[in-house]
């Protein structure tokens, strides 16, 4: 019940800043945005390409939701997000730049939310779903930007990221809360092994832009 109240406060806690987020979004092209992407192929463009020291699968982005891809830069951007690479190429760009690459990324409509999933719901899950849905894929409620879609994404990417939202090296008031929730390591091990297992859009991005 306690973690079930906490994902109910959390998600109040999304939809307030909802309106400072969207004020941030420029309609992104797609088209220009492949090959603006070009900058990131090097990294997200390769199967399995491993972040290094430490060692993580960089995660999949091609069908992730735009407004997401788009705070995420800007929080690399701002260094919330403290990642030497992905700072000084988000640095690099404009918001009408970060726009279209995420447009490029979204490849479409958002994916939308679904209640199927596999397997039963850990416990550690339940502060979650308020945001993230039983299976990753996000909820109907609406949020500015949409969480990001964790279903089968790299479990050593949602590890990481869980990791670093908990000791707070990344600067996130609504993910930190929720990682405080996850006490200890195989809570966050769970929570990342859950959410890697369910069915997923995302892929590798590829892109044929030269």
């Amino acid at each position: 019940m306690l973690f079930r109240l906490n994902g109910l406060a959390l998600l109040a806690g999304m939809m307030v800043l909802s309106s400072i987020w969207s004020t941030a979004h420029a309609a992104g092209d797609p088209v220009i945005g492949e090959k603006k992407f070009y900058t990131c192929v090097g990294c997200h463009g390769i199967e399995n390409y491993k972040n290094a020291y430490p060692d993580y699968d960089v995660p999949k982005l091609r069908h992730q939701n735009a407004a997401y891809i788009i705070f995420a830069l800007q929080e690399y951007k701002s260094g919330e997000r403290p990642h030497p690479t992905m700072h000084a190429q988000a640095s690099s760009l404009s918001d009408q730049d970060m726009a279209d690459i995420a447009a490029y990324l979204q490849g479409g409509e958002p994916v939308r939310p679904s209640a199927t999933t596999v397997g039963p719901v850990p416990p550690q899950v339940a502060q979650c779903v308020a945001c993230h849905g039983e299976n990753g894929l996000g909820v109907a409620a609406p949020m500015d930007p949409k969480p990001p879609v964790l279903a089968g994404q790299h479990v050593d990417y949602l590890e990481q990221a869980l990791t670093t939202y908990r000791n707070g090296r990344r600067k996130n008031v609504v993910m930190g809360g929720m990682a405080q929730l996850l006490k200890t390591d195989e809570d966050i091990k769970v929570v990342a092994a859950y959410f890697a297992s369910q069915p997923s859009p995302l892929i590798t991005a590829k892109t044929t832009s030269k």
